[in-house]
């Protein structure tokens, strides 16, 4: 398995190059053109988007033939080899067209039990998160280091984010509250580099609602290999989306979920 991991990395590795070279040269354009996805409400997608996930696909193609993907923009394809690559080639595109660098590309590779392998990217800043196997590891400005999410703490001295403020529904967004009320603080508008801060050790929870699959696969993959805790609000596998509560260990976890409780 580890020489599968290692071989799987590094296709992951090619795969977030091959994206943040499709991306960057719209980032910030003064002529980017975004169209909106929703019948309600603003859901973005630009072609940054649709060229990061061909390059990508490109890269699978070439490398990985026999492997599923699960794509935000195109949609599955099926595969032979029982892997599955969930690809989000911009996560925030709200954040991206409004010139903010907290998007990400989203990589993921795993089985029908869920995602064992996640990277989170952030090529206009030059930060990289990835882990699989019980080890996680980031490169940045400051070099290459490994990941290990944050020791137990009390809610009361926990740091706590979430993308919207709005959160979901009424009543999810009456749970996140509940919880809120008992935090040292709370930040907004992250998208998915709030789940690799997570990863990282810098911040304690992330809730959310309303996620789909490829929002949230690979975030699994690198804080559980980081050795945080992924679920939805009853603590079940949340691989295929909806309610989300990422912990930076099993105490605090534990704490959210029984906050939650009362708002299922």
């Amino acid at each position: 398995m580890s020489i599968l991991i290692s071989d799987l990395t590094e296709v992951a590795h090619a795969m977030a190059d091959a994206a943040g070279d499709a991306i960057l040269p719209h980032f910030r354009a003064r002529d980017l053109d975004d169209e909106n996805k929703a019948s309600d409400g603003y859901d973005p997608v630009t072609i940054a988007d649709r060229a990061a996930e061909q390059a990508m696909r490109a890269v699978l193609a070439d490398r990985r033939p026999d492997d599923a993907i699960l794509g935000e923009e195109f949609g599955a394809h099926s595969g032979s080899s029982g892997l599955t690559w969930v690809l989000d080639p911009i996560d925030g595109t709200r954040g991206f067209v409004s010139g903010t660098p907290t998007w990400g590309v989203l990589i993921a590779v795993g089985d029908v039990t869920g995602p064992f392998l996640g990277m989170i990217d952030q090529p206009y800043i030059r930060e990289r998160f990835w882990g699989a196997d019980g080890r996680a590891q980031m490169r940045g400005p400051l070099g290459e280091h490994a990941l290990a999410t944050r020791a137990s703490r009390p809610l009361t001295d926990a740091v706590l984010f979430t993308t919207f403020p709005e959160v979901g529904t009424e009543a999810e967004r009456a749970g996140f509250e509940a919880v809120a009320r008992g935090i040292k603080l709370v930040r907004y508008g992250m998208d998915c580099y709030a789940y690799a801060l997570l990863a990282a050790g810098q911040i304690d929870l992330v809730i959310e609602a309303g996620l789909n699959s490829y929002d949230i696969q690979a975030p699994i993959g690198l804080i559980e290999a980081a050795g945080g805790i992924v679920t939805d609000w009853s603590g079940q596998p949340v691989h295929e989306g909806g309610r989300v509560v990422a912990a930076a260990n099993a105490n605090i976890h534990r704490a959210a979920l029984d906050i939650l409780a009362g708002h299922l």
